[in-house]
């Protein structure tokens, strides 16, 4: 499998929203309970570039998994932090594609100027939280059941990185 990471433009959204509404209807990976429209994903993009990459990974012409750099919080003091996600479709889970999204995101984080990035996984989520601990990411802590998904109370499990 040939597959190239890049930067995500405009025509990707189609793709981008396939795989956020497989996690929407099958796990509780995001918390948003109704699939997106392309409208909502069209408005979610353009908070996107800049210090806040959104990276696809592309095999042939489908672009199977994302991952993206977010505004951790509002407040100013938080600039050097952000939260990172990682989405893959569900075809291609277990083939690596997650590491390769986040490694190259990782590599960016220095000379975006962070120095902290935070990851939140649900419970059930093993294989995320291997991947995390695995390039670095360390664990500090649960909040439990602050979300309400597949009529039961979902823990989010918090990851740091720092960067170095």
């Amino acid at each position: 499998m040939t597959m190239q990471i890049r930067d995500s433009v405009m025509d990707d959204l189609p793709f981008l929203l396939e795989i956020y509404n497989q996690s929407v209807r099958n796990s509780a990976a995001t918390f948003d309970l109704e699939e997106q429209t392309l409208a909502q994903r069209t408005e979610w993009f353009s908070h996107y570039g800049g210090r806040y990459p959104l990276i696809v990974a592309q095999v042939q012409d489908q672009v199977v998994g994302y991952a993206s750099l977010s505004k951790f919080r509002e407040k100013p003091a938080y600039q050097y932090t952000a939260e990172c996600s990682v989405y893959i479709h569900d075809r291609f889970h277990g083939q690596g594609i997650g590491r390769a999204l986040m490694n190259d995101l990782l590599s960016r984080t220095s000379k975006l100027g962070y120095h902290s990035i935070v990851a939140g996984i649900t419970d059930g989520n093993e294989a995320s939280m291997r991947l995390h601990e695995s390039l670095g990411f360390q664990y500090v802590g649960c909040l439990r059941e602050v979300g309400f998904k597949f009529q039961q109370w979902q823990h989010v499990h918090y990851y740091q990185y720092f960067v170095r």
